[in-house]
């Protein structure tokens, strides 16, 4: 075959392929979960997260106390509780790898797969700030938990810059071990809030 006649057989495919196939695609999966809060505290713990159901963040954020606790911008007042020592952006990279921990929120959460979907929003901060302490405690409001992935999809502004959260930081080594922190925080706590 010729250079010119691979040319037009190129193209030709090329052009066959942005045809309009003649079926219409059917996308019939699963779009809406009925999993709420019960189904997501399940599917977080089963990634060895810590996970409380509760109804007062401030009183549960006590447990911060005597830590020094990352806190990103335009984090509620209420939750920044006395006797934490409280980091502000902006923070090094040595700060932030000092630091105890991180406090945030998240843009939605998604009861099948026990996911935190952070967005960089109001009281998330940027990525770096979930990366680099080694305890990671995020506030889940009961209205944010979506049942399924497409539902929880059809909530965000996919040109944000997404991190997708399934429990601590883990991946094995060569021997298939199990080893925690690698790549993020070694301990990850939820708060649920109903």
């Amino acid at each position: 075959m010729t250079n010119t006649a691979a040319r037009e057989e190129i193209l030709r495919r090329i052009r066959a392929a942005q045809v309009p196939p003649a079926k219409p695609v059917v996308r019939g999966y699963h779009r809406t979960g009925a999993g709420g809060v019960e189904l997501f505290a399940e599917r977080v713990a089963d990634y060895r997260a810590v996970v409380r159901v509760v109804t007062d963040v401030p009183a549960a954020l006590t447990s911060l106390r005597g830590k020094r606790i990352v806190a990103p911008p335009e984090l509620p007042e209420e939750w920044l509780v006395d006797g934490v020592e409280w980091l502000r952006e902006p923070l090094s990279i040595e700060e932030l790898d000092g630091a105890d921990g991180v406090l945030t929120g998240c843009a939605v959460a998604i009861a099948d797969t026990g996911t935190i979907v952070l967005d960089g929003g109001a009281a998330q901060g940027r990525r770096a700030l979930t990366l680099l302490p080694d305890y990671h405690l995020c506030v889940v409001r009961a209205g944010q938990i979506a049942g399924s992935v497409p539902e929880a999809l059809a909530r965000l502004e996919p040109t944000r810059p997404l991190t997708f959260i399934s429990g601590p930081s883990a991946t094995s080594d060569i021997e298939l071990n199990r080893v925690e922190g690698v790549h993020g925080p070694r301990t990850l706590e939820v708060l649920i809030v109903t």
